[in-house]
């Protein structure tokens, strides 16, 4: 069996990678489980062909621990809060940019040329105005989290040109499905769990966001990691569809059995335009 690290390999995406990739790998993980969680990996531990490693993306040490011995690198570590970079730039620069570049340097001296690098479809393009984007839509972040993502993949190109790796940068939409602990649709579960009779959207709710489920997501991984060429290769990872905010949350209210009530209020982020549900029909109050 290859033997294969996935950074970042308890959180959401990437615990379900590494379930694919133990059906017939030797996979290592190395997490510092500050945002995943060791129970998303319960099933792997004490298995022949799984090891994790308790260590940052930022500790050399560690990262020399994980990487010995693997032909090829998923790297799905990062500062995945976007506030945070926000309110911290330089801690997201330190994780998601130095860790990024400690990783590619470990594999450059290791003679590892293979790295599939989670990047975001949400955040390097900015605020586009073609759906679906192509990938050769100009990089214009408007945060701090995607400018760091976009940094690494500038690294992912010039370390193919110079060292001849074989990168994969994975333009993730909106990713969903078991397991997951952040994104509009968990905000929404958790907002309406508290109280079911009033939801605050932020915007108007006529933002649109698109979505895969995370075994699409998953599928797509496993076969672009099959197909590896010299060079950069940024791939978006996306159903294609682009769904709003206020669609979103009806689908949500939908689950979890509260189209019945009588009203549900949509408090508004921006204004005091609020939103009322009544039935499957979503209307300004008043």
């Amino acid at each position: 069996m290859k033997r294969v690290l996935v950074t970042g390999g308890a959180g959401f995406i990437g615990s379900h990678l590494v379930d694919r990739l133990t059906e017939d790998h030797e996979v290592v993980v190395l997490d510092n489980l500050s945002s995943g969680s060791l129970e998303n990996l319960r099933s792997h531990i004490g298995r022949d062909n799984f090891t994790l490693v308790e260590g940052s993306v930022t500790d050399k040490e560690s990262i020399h621990r994980a990487i010995d011995g693997v032909s090829i690198v998923y790297h799905f570590a990062a500062q995945p809060d976007v506030k945070v970079s926000v309110s911290d730039p330089m801690l997201d620069f330190e994780v998601n940019v130095v860790g990024s570049i400690l990783i590619l340097e470990a594999m450059r001296v290791n003679d590892i040329s293979d790295i599939v690098f989670a990047s975001s479809g949400g955040t390097v393009y900015g605020e586009p105005e073609t759906f679906p984007t192509p990938e050769n839509t100009p990089l214009y972040p408007i945060s701090n989290y995607g400018a760091s993502k976009c940094a690494v993949e500038m690294y992912l190109s010039s370390y193919s040109s110079l060292y001849e790796f074989r990168a994969v940068s994975l333009r993730l939409a909106n990713i969903f499905g078991p397991r997951l602990t952040r994104g509009v649709i968990y905000d929404f579960y958790r907002k309406l769990k508290q109280d079911p009779k009033r939801l605050e959207i932020l915007g108007n709710g006529r933002q649109k966001k698109a979505y895969m489920y995370i075994t699409d997501t998953i599928d797509a991984i496993m076969l672009l990691s099959s197909n590896m060429a010299v060079g950069h290769r940024p791939i978006n990872i996306s159903s294609g569809e682009c769904l709003e905010v206020n669609r979103i949350a009806r689908i949500v209210i939908d689950a979890l059995g509260l189209s019945n009530k009588e009203s549900l209020r949509f408090a508004n982020g921006n204004n005091r335009d609020g939103f009322v549900y009544f039935g499957s029909q979503i209307t300004k109050p008043g």
